[in-house]
C-alpha cells in the first residue's frame, strides 16, 4: 500500500465546480492520517487537461484516485468518465463519482461507464464530511492503489 512511511504521498484529482464541495471535500481530506496531496480541477476540460498533461499543467503528478462530481460546466462528468476509461493511460485510475444526482439513470450509466463507486452527496455539510471520510478510509487506507 502507498501509505507506509517514506512512501510518496497519494495523488487525488478533485474534479468539482462547486466552491463549497471543493471547500468541504479539502478540508475532509486534509484531515486524514493518510499522506495526500489534492489537486482540484473544477471542470471536466480543465481535469482533462491536467490528466493529459497539458499547457500549464504539464508537471501534474497521474492521479492515484479521482473523486468526480457529474455535474460540471462544459464536458461534465459523465463525459469525463467516458473519456477516461477509453484512455488506455487513464484508464486504470479509480473514479469515484461523488454527486447531488439522485437519477438512478446516473448511477447506471456511471457503472456501465466502469466508475469504481457512486457516492450520493448528503445535503448536510456533516454528513458530508462523513461521506469523504469514509471514501478516503476505504480508498486511501484499506484499498491498495496501482
Amino acid at each position: 500500500m502507498r501509505t507506509v512511511a517514506g512512501a510518496a504521498p497519494i495523488e487525488v484529482l478533485l474534479v468539482e465546480d462547486s466552491a463549497d464541495d471543493a471547500a468541504l471535500t479539502l478540508r475532509a481530506l486534509q484531515q486524514t492520517k493518510v499522506r495526500n496531496r489534492v489537486h482540484h480541477a473544477s471542470s471536466g476540460d480543465e481535469a482533462l487537461a491536467l490528466l493529459r498533461r497539458e499547457g500549464r499543467f504539464a508537471d501534474a503528478p497521474e492521479p492515484d484516485l479521482i473523486l468526480l462530481d457529474l455535474n460540471l460546466p462544459g464536458m461534465d462528468g459523465r463525459e469525463l468518465l467516458a473519456v477516461i476509461k477509453a484512455d488506455e493511460h487513464l484508464r486504470h485510475i479509480p473514479v469515484v463519482v461523488v454527486t447531488g444526482s439522485q437519477v438512478d439513470e446516473d448511477v447506471l450509466r456511471s457503472y456501465r461507464l466502469h466508475a469504481n463507486a457512486y457516492v450520493k452527496k448528503p445535503i448536510n455539510p456533516l454528513a458530508f464530511l462523513e461521506a469523504i471520510n469514509s471514501i478516503e478510509q476505504f480508498w486511501l487506507q484499506i484499498v491498495r492503489l496501482p
